[in-house]
């Protein structure tokens, strides 16, 4: 009998970059690398910064597969590349321009002020994908900042979006985590106390990483034949030619949301250049998981105060941004189709989010008369105690009678729910008249309600450790969030809720946008 081999993995230094992105579009005139107003261009080129003491910190094996790419040895032309030590034959290294609003108000030019595209290379399924920095270096979108990036929010990026990718949530992915010997100074909380700490690179992976704001910059300039030509090159290339791709967009997103709320994933700033014009969660900072049930909650302390991006907000926020993208391409879409683009992700949100919350329940349906009502019961029962969001939902799937009340209790910080027992009575009521077999609805929501999530505190620990050379516990939580959905008797530890000691400590609750 034959044995077929697979594919052998390439090393980065022997594959072929391309940039259809920098072919389509028209570069920056000036090559200068200061901080600085671009006119007239979607990018400037730029090289990454090379960095001291180059170390591979983590390595996604299960993206390195998928794009064909060997793990990369010390002191390698791989390893360097993607510390930002070296730019590889083919590569064209660039720094995409964009604008946004920031919490609401219209900022300007922003662009990538510490993120630099390497290339592109042709995935084992045939599709492209872009390399790209984060924390490589000066470009002239920094602004005031030095285009460097730390250690905490790097690993954070590595985690999360390979996390998510695992939850069955479109996302960027990341391929490589590499240390660079250098400290960063950064003022974590924004205080007036900035403190040195370790610098990292993070390489991650898309189709591409076009944002709102990548249209909004240039209808704010009125360069409107360079818009034109950024939605000829979206739509030939992400949207099979569709010239009326905003619909899809708008679609895209609405189930984006509808997964970041099933999940109590909260990503803390959802500015429009922080959103993918390929639906994808993108750009991962303060981003947290909701511990205990509060719709107000947000996990940046900068928006502390007004919550525009907490966890309830989320879907509001993101038909408020397709709005501002919608503006931007009024000069070359017809006025029509974009409304219809967001009236559909209205449509599509609620229909979905109903879906998910059916089946977060274990529900067939939620269309019958009651079911308004006893999800409103279910939302008042987790705002009442302090009630863990995943750990409720996940034990959920084991009660099957009112006297299995105890199971919920690893979910609440504190006491039960005063309405719990009357909510469970008219939930397993209505799970009675499902008539599904106990197994089958606790296969079904197991399938959905995962067991395990990044939680923030889990970050931290993993943080700790790398900053003391200890990588082991970053691999081993990524082992275990490989398999969200799985039991996994063995890593009980890292289903647990928040500990009280977790509760204040930096980090583990709310983060700023500092990195």
């Amino acid at each position: 009998m034959s044995t077929v081999l697979a594919p052998r993995l390439a090393d980065l230094s022997d594959l072929q970059f391309l940039s259809s992105f920098a072919g389509a579009l028209p570069s920056d005139a000036s090559e200068e690398n200061v901080p600085r107003q671009v006119r007239n261009a979607s990018y400037t080129k730029v090289k990454p910064t090379p960095v001291r003491a180059p170390q591979l910190l983590a390595w996604s094996d299960a993206l390195g597969e998928e794009l064909g790419i060997a793990r990369p040895a010390a002191g390698s032309p791989a390893l360097e590349a993607l510390a930002g030590n070296r730019v590889l034959p083919g590569m064209q290294p660039y720094a995409a321009r964009y604008g946004g609003h920031q919490f609401g108000v219209w900022a300007g030019q922003l662009g990538d002020g510490r993120a630099i595209t390497l290339g592109e290379i042709v995935a084992r399924d045939g599709a492209r994908r872009e390399l790209q920095l984060k924390g490589a270096g000066l470009t002239p979108y920094s602004r005031t900042a030095d285009g460097r990036a730390v250690l905490r929010s790097s690993l954070r990026e590595f985690l999360a979006s390979e996390s998510l990718h695992y939850l069955g949530v479109p996302t960027t992915r990341a391929l490589s985590l590499v240390g660079t010997g250098e400290q960063v100074i950064r003022d974590m909380f924004y205080d007036g106390r900035p403190e040195a700490e370790p610098g990292a690179v993070v390489c991650r992976v898309a189709p591409s990483f076009l944002r709102f704001g990548n249209f909004q910059i240039h209808t704010a300039h009125e360069e409107t034949d360079i818009a034109r030509k950024l939605f000829n090159f979206v739509a030939s290339n992400f949207y099979g030619d569709r010239k009326d791709w905003f619909g899809e967009l708008s679609r895209r997103t609405a189930l984006l949301m509808v997964d970041w709320m099933r999940l109590g994933f909260v990503h803390g700033v959802m500015n429009t250049d922080n959103m993918s014009i390929l639906g994808l969660t993108i750009d991962y900072g303060p981003y947290g998981w909701l511990e205990g049930y509060d719709p107000t909650w947000t996990p940046n302390t900068t928006d502390a105060q007004g919550r525009r991006y907490s966890y309830g907000n989320q879907p509001h926020i993101a038909l408020w941004n397709l709005a501002r993208l919608a503006e931007a391409l009024l000069p070359i879409v017809d006025k029509d189709e974009l409304e219809a683009g967001l009236r559909l992700y209205g449509e599509v949100y609620q229909q979905a989010m109903t879906r998910a919350l059916a089946a977060k329940l274990g529900l067939s349906s939620l269309e019958r008369d009651g079911d308004h009502e006893l999800m409103q019961g279910l939302f008042k029962v987790l705002g009442e105690a302090e009630t863990d969001f995943t750990l409720f939902f996940r034990n959920l799937a084991r009660v099957e009678s009112l006297s299995d009340q105890e199971i919920l209790d690893a979910a609440f910080y504190d006491k039960r729910s005063t309405g719990l027992d009357s909510w469970l009575r008219a939930y397993l009521g209505r799970v009675k008249a499902d008539s599904l077999p106990a197994a089958t609805r606790r296969e079904r929501m197991n399938a959905v309600n995962p067991k395990y999530v990044p939680r923030n505190y889990l970050a931290q620990q993993a943080i700790d450790a790398m900053a003391q050379g200890d990588a082991g516990v970053l691999d081993k939580l990524m082992k275990v969030l490989e398999r969200p959905y799985d039991e996994q008797p063995q890593h009980e530890a890292f289903a647990a809720r928040r500990p009280e000691w977790a509760r204040h400590k930096a980090g583990c609750s709310a983060l700023s946008c500092s990195s």
